[in-house]
């Protein structure tokens, strides 16, 4: 029986097959560095404001606690978007007149709020409560970043399920000290993983939650 193929149909399949393999893997690669990247997950990506708001300036240059803006974050699920009367409580004696702020004022004049961008905004179905996860020492920037030394409020991390489980599977890695919660500045020490970190855990009663129902509910 004569030969259908020639012979170099051999190394045609064997390139087609690498090449192939070597194209799917590319595309997966690609798309799941799409979805970890910036483009989808907004991370370091600064938003359009009705007002470009500065935490840099008001909590490194003037140090602005953030409990004075964000006033329900030790009592609720929600940290609170300032309301209108804490910014004027300052900006009807400074910068009164700024043309940046004209929107502040009008919501002041109008008793409307002002539509803000949300820049950390969990889906519907994740229930995250700010109050339990201060109590239990993990601090502000933890999650947030140093939004002290941001000129714009950006994400810093992805707030994805695998970063969530990250924490409640190894707390010692990120708890600190109660009252260094809303310190900025803070370092964790060197013993952080075989001394302070396993202390404030058992001091503290934090569970290594990561059951769907902690964060599904």
């Amino acid at each position: 029986m004569p030969q259908v193929f020639h012979r170099s149909a051999n190394n045609i399949s064997r390139i087609s097959i690498f090449v192939i393999a070597f194209g799917l893997a590319t595309l997966i690669a690609a798309a799941y560095a799409l979805d970890r990247g910036s483009f989808n997950t907004d991370v370091m990506v600064a938003k359009d404001q009705p007002i470009p708001f500065s935490h840099k300036h008001h909590v490194t240059d003037d140090g602005i606690d953030c409990r004075y803006c964000h006033t329900s974050v030790e009592t609720a699920p929600y940290a609170g978007i300032p309301a209108t009367e804490i910014c004027m409580s300052c900006h009807s004696q400074i910068w009164s007149n700024a043309t940046m702020l004209e929107p502040l004022r009008e919501s002041f004049r109008t008793g409307q709020s002002i539509a803000w961008t949300r820049v950390h905004d969990l889906p519907e179905f994740v229930y995250f409560n700010h109050s339990i996860h201060l109590k239990k020492g993990i601090g502000c920037a933890t999650c947030h970043g140093h939004v002290d030394k941001m000129p714009l409020m950006m994400k810093a991390n992805t707030l994805n399920m695998n970063w969530c489980v990250e924490c409640h599977r190894n707390p010692e890695k990120y708890i600190r000290p109660r009252e260094e919660v809303f310190n900025m500045t803070y370092q964790a020490p060197d013993d952080q993983l075989s001394r302070l970190g396993p202390e404030l855990v058992k001091k503290y009663h934090v569970q290594k939650l990561d059951d769907c129902y902690t964060c599904h509910r």
